[in-house]
């Protein structure tokens, strides 16, 4: 059993990155939709791929731009995502790779 005071000082607290973070995506990572506060006034979904054992969240809107990206290009494999802003001025852009 561990003392309140060292469970403190080791807490982190749980953060889920963002796709913008990794230097380049493939597309052919599995994405899930996680509920977040499921069952209370609160409850929202993101969409989230596991890289590494770490969570990244993935924007609908880096969704929306990809699919058009794809319609043109079907066979691109990778590509990274640029972030400017924050809060609710957060934009996304995303840049085919090859």
């Amino acid at each position: 059993m561990a003392k309140l005071k060292d469970m403190a000082k080791n807490y982190e607290s749980p953060e889920t990155k963002n796709i913008a973070e990794l230097d380049e995506v493939s597309t052919d990572l599995d994405v899930e939709v996680k509920v977040v506060n499921e069952g209370t006034p609160e409850e929202f979904s993101v969409n989230e791929t596991i890289i590494n054992e770490e969570a990244y969240r993935v924007p609908n809107s880096v969704l929306k731009q990809l699919k058009a990206i794809l319609e043109d290009n079907p066979k691109l494999t990778k590509f990274k995502v640029k972030k400017t802003g924050e809060g609710l001025k957060t934009s996304y852009q995303v840049i085919p790779l090859n």
